[in-house]
């Protein structure tokens, strides 16, 4: 019978060793593939980077990512952009943003931005709202806040919510501090492109966009074809222009060549100017030999044209008395091709450094 006793015994502790070593194998596996998804999710961040254009749509898939892959009900990411906080992704309905962008101004997570930890917040009953919700009653039961940092400088605030209530009472929110940090790490990584696309600006004579619409919102058409050819051309003749005669004469023919230009190309195209006497046009989705004749034909025109020198207002006696002089432009294109996925702007370098180099009389079309 002592035995039998013994032997029992020694079965139910081998059985709790097993046990306890079967729990680790468990728990090292869900790590190991806690680990996996947080890679698979990172590189799928990594492949929105490269393959949608505007940092909106950007963030925006991102968010889906996040409620794809790990099951969440309702995802919003709200950004400060120095003036106001703004929802930039959400599967929220629109009609409850207002409370979403506000929730810095919510006592209960006012510690959670000062101290740059995650809150939780959850209610006990269906008959009962989280302390941020004004309207939606039924909509979300438990939310997790997250405050966003960059080099310790808040940014904005990324909440998850659940419509049941202790949703997320077990959640491993290492794992979500994980997506939490990627996010802040493609945030950072595109906040470059968030400049370049807010700085872009209408030019007051030519009526175009500046250089910069070239690399954000100008680029989402460029980048639907696999290849574009890019042209830049300078005005050789501008700095002369204003100098013996007026630059209210050089801005006129500015204003009269971009025009005529944007008559003739199609919308799909991308007219800017550049900088200064440089101009820059992407033929989106055609190759180069189809676009030089048609620049060739464009070089003649725009070179035909005379303006009539402007005189000010305060000279009035001297448009009377002396015969009116005409000047043209004379222009310098050079062009070469786009490929989708490289830096467009190391291309538009190479054509402003070929412009800035080339004899100060090269009036010519070439290839690059």
């Amino acid at each position: 019978m002592t035995y039998l006793l013994i032997l029992l015994v020694i079965i139910i502790i081998a059985l709790m060793i097993y046990n306890i070593v079967i729990y680790k194998r468990i728990q090292n596996f869900q790590n190991i593939n806690q680990k996996i998804t947080g890679l698979n999710v990172l590189q799928d961040f990594m492949n929105t980077i490269g393959e949608y254009t505007t940092v909106d749509e950007k963030i925006q898939k991102i968010n889906e990512i996040v409620i794809e892959k790990y099951n969440i009900k309702y995802s919003t990411i709200v950004m400060f952009d120095g003036a106001e906080y703004v929802i930039k992704a959400s599967n929220v309905q629109e009609q409850h943003w207002q409370a979403l962008r506000n929730l810095h101004n919510q006592e209960i997570f006012k510690d959670s931005i000062q101290t740059a930890m995650p809150k939780y917040v959850t209610v006990n009953g269906e008959n009962e709202r989280l302390p941020y919700q004004t309207m939606e009653f039924g909509r979300a039961k438990s939310a997790m806040f997250f405050p966003l940092y960059i080099d310790n400088v808040y940014i904005g605030y990324w909440i998850i919510e659940s419509g049941e209530p202790h949703a997320f009472d077990k959640i491993d929110t290492t794992i979500l501090e994980v997506v939490k940090e990627n996010i802040i790490a493609v945030y950072k990584t595109i906040s470059y492109q968030n400049t370049v696309e807010s700085i872009s600006r209408i030019d007051k004579f030519s009526s175009l966009n500046s250089a910069e619409y070239l690399y954000g919102l100008g680029k989402k058409i460029i980048d639907k074809y696999t290849t574009s050819t890019v042209c830049m051309f300078k005005i050789i003749n501008l700095e002369e222009i204003n100098k013996k005669y007026n630059r209210e004469t050089g801005n006129e023919i500015i204003t009269e060549m971009s025009a005529r230009i944007s008559e003739s190309i199609s919308p799909e195209y991308i007219f800017v100017r550049y900088m200064g006497p440089k101009f820059a046009i992407v033929f989106s989705g055609i190759d180069l030999q189809s676009v030089v004749e048609f620049v060739q034909d464009l070089k003649n025109n725009i070179e035909d044209i005379e303006i009539q020198e402007v005189i000010e207002q305060k000279d009035e006696k001297k448009k009377k008395t002396v015969e009116p002089r005409y000047v043209s432009a004379k222009l310098n294109f050079v062009l070469t091709t786009y490929y989708k996925g490289t830096a467009l702007e190391n291309v538009t370098k190479k054509l402003e450094e070929y412009l800035d180099n080339a004899n100060k009389d090269e009036s010519d079309i070439n290839n690059i």
